[in-house]
């Protein structure tokens, strides 16, 4: 088979930084990068959103000695204002014959069409996943089980629990709440299993790891016998998308109550399927104001130098959380706590985080088989309703 000559373009590194190894398929083809390639890459390398991506990038370059790197004098003659079309004047100047361009970037493929350059795009592309995305919950079929997850074994999962291994061939149902997929039917046998203090629970929007862990808390703290649960902490780090809203008057509550509606919508619907009246001040009223002594939300700054116990905390959106916060956070946990984490790290909003580094990614990779942890990727094809469900089937 001829050897092929592959340039990559900036976004094909990013998106995939083992790209490299995978194209040259061994020894069998060269693989080039643009000087200009280089200088986009050092644009990059401090964006809070991908930098990390492009270290990896820079690093696969770094430590492959046959990769060869367009030279310099030619690429620094160039004053395009686009970069693509300098990455094309230097394949066509300096670049070997027959050489072919890598690029998911279809505008670029059709500039190169025009300059008589042959392209493709990197079909292999896997995108950069943190931990918490790699990590399931489960194993395959022969790997060696992780404590407190799952296995799919003639077609049903295997709970490798704090017992040992045991069918899930039952569904839940709490608070009159039933999982609408075998997936969140397992992660409420994670948010409910003794053995087990501290679950994350990692998914996109609308999967419903936020209702179904109000109503495992309401379940454990109001209708589980002999419970250790006498309050429900809802943290959450308070990250503003847009323009920020300024001075909020009012306690905690009535400061959070922007950043938490939609706990507050939730619980009122988990109330209306059966009552749940100890956790508001005043059940039958229009405010659903909580009951501080039941239910209490606090800002992930607020809980310096507490000691929680016999509590279940939610901490949702843990992916806007510090590695520092966290550790800060997850310290502050006393005996009879059941900690349950919620978050998306491909929805970081923070602008110091990022996918990888953040709260969520950090407790996945430092904890992931611990005998009292558990974590599982919540998924499913039913969520909080048709219009949702389209956007997630479509890749929005």
């Amino acid at each position: 088979m001829a050897q092929k000559h592959f340039v990559l373009d900036t976004n094909v590194l990013i998106e995939n930084p083992k790209c490299i190894i995978a194209l040259r398929n061994g020894v069998e083809n060269q693989i080039y990068i643009p000087y200009t390639v280089l200088g986009e890459l050092d644009g990059l390398k401090k964006d809070p959103r991908i930098g990390h991506i492009v270290s990896q990038a820079v690093r696969a370059i770094l430590e492959d000695e046959a990769v060869n790197i367009f030279p310099p004098d030619f690429a620094e003659t160039l004053t395009d204002p686009v970069m693509d079309d300098r990455i094309l004047k230097e394949i066509l100047h300096v670049g070997p014959e027959e050489a072919t361009l890598i690029t998911n970037d279809r505008i670029l493929q059709i500039k190169a069409k025009c300059y008589g350059i042959p392209s493709e795009e990197y079909r292999d592309s896997d995108p950069f996943r943190s931990e918490s995305q790699r990590y399931t919950g489960f194993v395959e079929e022969g790997e060696e089980p992780v404590r407190n997850c799952f296995r799919w074994e003639n077609g049903t999962p295997i709970f490798y629990g704090p017992e040992g291994p045991k069918e899930v061939s039952y569904t839940h149902e709490i608070w009159g709440v039933k999982p609408r997929s075998v997936y969140q039917n397992l992660a409420l046998e994670l948010m409910l299993c003794d053995g087990i203090d501290l679950v994350s629970i990692q998914s996109e929007a609308g999967y419903g790891k936020t209702f179904l862990s109000l109503a495992a808390a309401l379940y454990l703290m109001l209708e589980r016998k002999d419970n250790p649960y006498r309050k429900i902490y809802l943290v959450k780090p308070v990250v503003e998308i847009g323009a920020k809203m300024g001075y909020l008057p009012g306690d905690i509550e009535e400061k959070m109550l922007p950043y938490i509606k939609y706990v507050q919508d939730l619980l009122i619907k988990l109330h209306d399927i059966r009552p749940a009246n100890r956790i508001f001040m005043d059940p039958t009223g229009d405010s659903f104001k909580f009951n501080p002594k039941k239910f209490e939300v606090q800002p992930v700054a607020f809980l310096r130098g507490m000691n929680i116990e016999n509590a279940v905390v939610i901490v949702d959106e843990m992916q806007n959380l510090s590695r520092g916060e966290t550790r800060a956070l997850l310290t502050r946990m006393g005996e009879g706590v059941k900690c349950i984490c919620l978050g998306d790290t491909r929805q970081v909003d923070n602008p110091y985080l990022n996918e990888s580094n953040n709260g969520l990614n950090w407790t996945v990779r430092k904890l992931k088989g611990y005998k009292n942890y558990a974590h599982m990727v919540l998924k499913g094809d039913r969520s909080r309703g048709p219009i949702t469900d389209i956007v997630l089937k479509s890749k929005l």
